[in-house]
């Protein structure tokens, strides 16, 4: 049963969500590996992680989606997560693993992040005991879609790779690399993110379980919902 919070204002929402997100860490006393979202909600939890005393050293950072954009782009998610946070806390450059968008194309930067999540995870199949990561971000588009899964896209029903090209289903219309529901769902906790009025209709047909990509996200392990009044149901 997910957790859903509902907070006064976006800036009330980020300081529980960095809390929830030292907490979690905290439990962990090996390596950490987390899952980062883009968007303008979570990089305001990004910048407040900043100032808070955390396991850097132990910690990996993986991405949910990226676009197939150079990593100095500003619409890269990498580019905005190195600015307002990754710039600014020890984290081992070699523990920092992005999606290659140096690649060929959107379907090798895929495939080469998918070999990487495995190494990483030390097997080729995900076992529901041993989540790929410990926390997973999340955002919500007005199109109910989250990583780049869009609605009326096959990869939504892709359940054997963990990382796969998507197209677009929104500006920028560039192509995208993104992790799969098996892959964003093998993790010990995930939150969403979701603030401002824009959300409110999308994010009351979600929770009501309409067929949406946001959500069909079933976590393996806790789910949590950060949302501010503006966008509450």
């Amino acid at each position: 049963m997910a957790d859903l919070r509902v907070f006064p204002d976006k800036a009330a929402l980020a300081e529980a969500a960095a809390d929830w997100f030292v907490e979690h860490v905290s439990r962990n006393p090996g390596r950490i590996a987390v899952c980062l979202s883009g968007g303008s909600t979570p990089e305001s939890l990004y910048k407040l992680l900043v100032g808070r005393d955390l396991p850097w050293d132990r910690m990996h950072i993986f991405w949910g989606d990226e676009r197939f954009v150079p990593s100095n782009d500003p619409r890269s998610n990498a580019r905005m997560t190195r600015a307002a946070l990754l710039d600014h806390v020890p984290v081992p450059p070699e523990n920092v693993h992005p999606v290659p968008t140096d690649a060929a194309s959107p379907e090798e930067a895929a495939r080469l992040y998918e070999a990487t999540l495995k190494a990483f995870y030390g097997k080729d199949d995900l076992d529901q005991t041993q989540p790929l990561f410990d926390i997973v971000l999340n955002g919500l588009g007005d199109d109910g879609h989250t990583a780049s899964l869009f609605p009326g896209s096959p990869v939504l029903d892709e359940d054997a790779s963990w990382a796969v090209s998507a197209e677009p289903g929104m500006e920028p219309r560039v192509p995208r690399i993104t992790l799969t529901f098996p892959a964003l769902e093998s993790c010990e906790a995930a939150a969403f993110l979701v603030s401002g009025e824009g959300k409110r209709a999308v994010l009351q047909r979600v929770l009501d379980g309409e067929d949406y990509p946001a959500a069909r996200l079933q976590p393996v392990g806790s789910l949590t919902w950060f949302v501010d009044r503006a966008a509450a149901p």
